[in-house]
């Protein structure tokens, strides 16, 4: 899996990653940033350096998960949540948390609740993905909480959150390729389309 790097390059790169959800110049800096030659970003300081191999292998998957996207702008919840869908299918973690929390600052209620407990679920498998169990541990348990028995945009948050608690168990000893896959509102077209994209956005980061 992809951990983050230091705060400095995983906040840049969190930006770029977010901002090629519509912006094609960004698709492009992301696939520069993985080619296996390129230079190092103006933006990465000579400490920083050791870091180049993380940022090519978080570009990719970004790269990779976005490809098949429009890059027409995002004008509702719906779009948001779509877009955080692709990038959990990438294991781009801390960036879904990053794009999810403008929408539960704006949420209320129930929304708000079902909000948070899919940013503690990103947030708990970034956790995990950096080496840290006993953060990773109480995120994903918190965020199964708070998505029992919830809806949210037509999305069954309840079976999600039935999926990542089986990561609670099984945390010490755990198996990347059972990280459930976001959830999508029941849509027949919908739903076939993601799954070709989960599919290929799997083989791309083995």
């Amino acid at each position: 899996m992809i951990p983050t790097a230091p705060l400095r390059v995983r906040n840049r790169l969190a930006e770029i990653i977010l901002a090629a959800l519509e912006k094609p110049e960004a698709r492009r800096e992301l696939l520069a940033l993985g080619e296996v030659d390129a230079p190092a970003p103006d933006w990465l300081e000579p400490g920083d350096v050791d870091c180049r191999a993380l940022i090519r292998q978080r570009a990719l998957s970004a790269a990779a998960a976005l490809a098949a996207r429009s890059t027409a702008r995002m004008r509702s919840r719906a779009d948001v949540l779509q877009a955080a869908a692709a990038l959990f299918d990438a294991h781009l973690y801390f960036e879904v948390h990053e794009l999810l929390e403008p929408s539960w600052r704006d949420a209320e209620g129930g929304e708000r609740d079902a909000l948070q407990g899919l940013i503690q679920v990103a947030v708990g498998y970034q956790h995990l993905a950096n080496g840290n169990l006993a953060g990773a541990r109480a995120l994903l348990d918190e965020g199964c909480r708070r998505l029992s028995g919830r809806t949210l945009d037509g999305m069954d948050l309840e079976a999600f959150g039935r999926e990542v608690a089986r990561t609670v168990e099984r945390i010490f000893q755990f198996d990347w390729r059972r990280v459930p896959p976001f959830p999508r509102p029941e849509s027949g077209g919908d739903a076939a389309r993601a799954a070709d994209v989960d599919v290929n956005i799997r083989k791309e980061i083995k």
